[in-house]
């Protein structure tokens, strides 16, 4: 029959310095299944290191060691890991209980690394809890535990996935006698259940409970008595009885099961997370102010440009803008405007007359600027009506003596807040009726003149005299027609119509455009200030994990130890990271937004609108710092081996 454990010319050794310490020295051994055995020896014989071997938690340097007849040299880390799952259950001298769990949730560890459904886990965890008596203790943390629950909570988790081998080093070394009798009781009547115990101890009295006595010294078997013989009715259990789920459904577990604790950790570790958070935080509600306040600045000035006229291209005379000839070019004529409207690329067209004339009610006169223009000036420059209305279709190719004023002429003529609407005006000898007032557009907030709008036909021959000649056209392009194609259209159009080109365009959305370009400039450049701040925070998280893995060492032990695989560790570290900086995210974004709101008024001088967009975006960038500054540390937890973790102070 081939023995359970079986161990052939082991060798150990461990680099001290320049010195070389063998630990174990040609050691051969047999263990069947259904044995208590007793390793026992001085400190410092070799039989925790031998110990740690049959765990899996170590290998030998030379030699072989097999399980069931399988040898497990040349296995990866993983598959040690999946062997102290289903084979082996650890109990500790210092138990390594995790001091956040509760007892049930410390039982059922293992479990979640075999992948159990919570509901089966939970239901055994309770059961061995029961059984060893601490059915009344399972919300307890190891602080709330004597020394001898803490005791029979470790061996409630070395049972949780079969127990089929039980390891106990020095299981009573760290309790009080009675404590320590209710231990050994245990520990036979799991040996008569058909579980294999192995203890490493030193104390002859408790190794004189086993079947079968080792003895080590200075890292040779020096002894190997039976005291009784193992019973035939033996057997090697099956690992828990209960039906892991499969791979994808376990691996969502494991991960349902990390995001807790990892927020026990940060909750455990209070001022250290936040100042770990510091530095996302203000780099996410840099980022988050910025990109606010370029699109306010964006959205401020589409607002100003749609009040100059939305996709509008204006046709002055002269070669460009501060022509000295510009006054006695003379060929924007009418005919112009109504060429320029037969084309499919315009939506309208508006000639300007501009002159300065004086202007009079029965309550005040002063010198205002009359812009002769066309029924729908007002629509394609987006002016707002405050009353009235505007010119009809008709009105302005009839002389109409119809006349509109911008509401700062009209309470300079019409003072005390009399009403003009129907009330006659004198426009130098013009009389003129008030038909409509407009708001003047923000744009033009700082200029002081007074605006007076009249058909462009009663400027051109009852104001002016230039009956023949316009100061301007304004064009409004049809939707869905690209501004800059219809100023090339236009030119040419126009151009044709004189022989020469004595005109120029102003576009509007060109300039649009030009106001966008810079504003995106300046928000990339402060923003490429904020995320230099989101890397320096990243590498404040990094820093913060390596210190908090440093400090875990033991607890990354134990968790490999119970058969956590390296991915484990990895997620475990990593999503502790990764909330991190979601958390510093939600707090940077808040902040933004309360900036936004004390500062960011959006028609002020710094106007800040908080997109979904930027706080979905400035979301997803915490949650790419905290997978790239956290992998190297969840990378290097990962790697630890078991036993010199567990062994670290």
């Amino acid at each position: 029959m081939i023995p359970l454990i079986q161990i052939d010319n082991v060798y150990r050794s461990f680099a001290a310095g320049d010195e070389k310490i063998t630990a174990l020295n040609d050691v051969s051994l047999t263990i069947e299944a259904g044995e208590l055995v007793a390793i026992v020896g001085a400190s410092g014989s070799g039989k925790s290191t031998l110990m740690n071997i049959l765990g899996c938690l170590d290998q030998p340097s030379e030699g072989d060691y097999l399980i069931g007849g399988k040898s497990v040299s040349g296995l990866t880390a993983d598959e040690l890991a999946a062997l102290r799952r289903e084979h082996f259950g650890f109990i500790f001298q210092r138990y390594h209980l995790l001091g956040p769990l509760k007892a049930i949730e410390n039982v059922a560890m293992p479990a979640v690394y075999a992948g159990l459904d919570p509901a089966a886990r939970d239901r055994r965890a309770k059961a061995l809890l029961d059984r060893l008596g601490l059915g009344e203790r399972l919300d307890h943390r190891p602080g709330q535990l004597s020394g001898g629950q803490q005791q029979r909570v470790s061996i409630a988790r070395a049972l949780m996935n079969g127990g089929e081998i039980i390891l106990a080093d020095e299981p009573t070394g760290a309790l009080d006698s009675k404590s320590g009798e209710n231990v050994l009781e245990i520990l036979k009547e799991l040996h008569s259940e058909g579980h294999t115990v192995i203890m490493v101890t030193h104390d002859l009295q408790v190794a004189a409970n086993a079947d079968r006595i080792i003895e080590i010294r200075d890292g040779r078997i020096v002894s190997d008595q039976r005291t009784r013989d193992v019973p035939e009715a033996s057997i090697r259990l099956p690992p828990s009885g209960e039906t892991p789920i499969g791979r994808f459904s376990a691996l969502r577990q494991r991960l349902s099961y990390a995001g807790p604790m990892a927020l026990r950790s940060m909750a455990a570790h209070r001022i250290r997370t936040f100042l770990t958070m510091l530095g996302i935080i203000i780099g996410i509600a840099a980022v988050v102010c910025v990109v606010g306040l370029g699109e306010g600045s964006r959205q401020k000035v589409l607002a100003q440009m749609s009040e100059l006229g939305a996709s509008t291209l204006s046709i002055y005379p002269g070669r460009d803008w501060g022509d000295e000839r510009a006054a006695n070019i003379t060929s924007l004529v009418i005919a112009d405007a109504e060429a320029l409207s037969a084309q499919s690329y315009v939506r309208g067209v508006t000639p300007l007359i501009y002159a300065s004339a004086r202007a009079r009610s029965d309550h005040a006169s002063l010198t205002a600027n009359v812009n002769g223009v066309g029924h729908d000036y007002f629509t394609t420059n987006g002016m707002m009506f405050i009353s009235g209305g505007g010119f009809s279709a008709e009105t302005p190719s009839r002389l109409g003596q119809q006349a509109i004023l911008d509401d700062r002429t009209a309470a300079a003529l019409f003072p005390n807040k009399r009403v003009p609407l129907g009330r006659t005006i004198m426009i130098d000898r013009m009389p003129a009726t008030v038909v409509g007032i407009v708001q003047r557009p923000r744009s033009a907030a700082g200029d002081r003149t007074l605006q007076i709008y009249v058909p462009h036909s009663s400027v051109a021959g009852r104001v002016s005299g230039t009956a023949s000649s316009l100061g301007g056209l304004t064009v409004r392009v049809a939707d869905g027609v690209d501004t800059a194609a219809a100023e090339r259209a236009i030119v040419n159009l126009v151009t044709r119509r004189h022989g020469t080109k004595d005109f120029y365009v102003f576009n509007s959305d060109q300039m649009r455009k030009a106001l966008e370009k810079t504003s995106r400039t300046m928000t990339l450049l402060i923003s490429s200030v904020a995320v230099i701040s989101l890397i320096v925070g990243g590498i404040g998280v990094m820093n913060i994990m390596l210190v908090s893995v440093t400090e875990r060492t033991r607890e990354i032990g134990l968790r490999m130890a119970v058969g956590a695989r390296r991915l484990d560790i990895l997620l475990q570290f990593l999503i502790e990271a990764v909330l991190i900086c979601l958390a510093g995210s939600v707090v940077g974004i808040g902040l933004a937004v309360a900036i936004a709101a004390i500062i960011g008024d959006q028609q002020g001088e710094m106007p800040m609108i908080i997109s979904m967009q930027a706080v979905l975006g400035s979301c997803a960038v915490a949650f790419l710092i905290g997978l790239t500054f956290g992998f190297l540390p969840a990378r290097n937890a990962a790697r630890l081996d078991p036993i010199d973790a567990l062994s670290r102070e």
